[in-house]
């Protein structure tokens, strides 16, 4: 199984698009917040991806209906996906891990910093897929990518 991450688009559309389009084959798209206009005028044009696209609210996705955490079940794995502003990730993430563990999660997604995380600790596999359109730590532009298999997880943040 393979899940597209993304985050914090910012107004560029494009950007989505591009992502989305080149992993056209992956069974999940995740957008972290931030772009739920973008996000949305993706699905206008493309409907045929709709079932395959989650989101949650940023805190720049004013008057959004779409939630601000969300857990995917995924057989043996549970992925927690939220923005980040509310779970105070600029500062340290033990809030986020917590909130992960009382939903029985394993996978750990969050944006909102505009910075790369990849890393797997404390038993969860933790990943900020960085920024689509606007990064903050002078790297190119970037999106995560999960496959998950019998042979375990494996976690990878990609250029645009």
């Amino acid at each position: 199984m393979r899940i597209i991450v993304l985050s914090d688009s910012h107004g560029n559309f494009k950007a989505v698009e591009k992502i989305i389009l080149r992993n056209s084959d992956a069974d999940w798209f995740i957008h972290l917040g931030d772009g739920e206009r973008d996000l949305n005028s993706f699905i206008l044009m493309h409907m045929e991806y709709e079932q395959k696209i989650v989101r949650v609210a940023g805190n720049c996705d004013f008057s959004s209906l779409a939630p601000d955490k969300f857990v995917l079940h995924l057989g043996e794995h549970n992925i927690f996906a939220t923005h980040g502003h509310r779970y105070a990730v600029k500062n340290d993430l033990d809030i986020i891990k917590r909130a992960a563990k009382e939903e029985n999660c394993d996978i750990i997604l969050y944006g909102h910093t505009h910075i790369r995380y990849n890393k797997y600790e404390d038993g969860f596999y933790i990943m900020n897929p960085g920024s689509c359109s606007c990064p903050h730590d002078e790297l190119p532009p970037s999106f995560g990518c999960i496959d998950i298999s019998p042979a375990g997880i494996l976690t990878n943040i990609a250029n645009v």
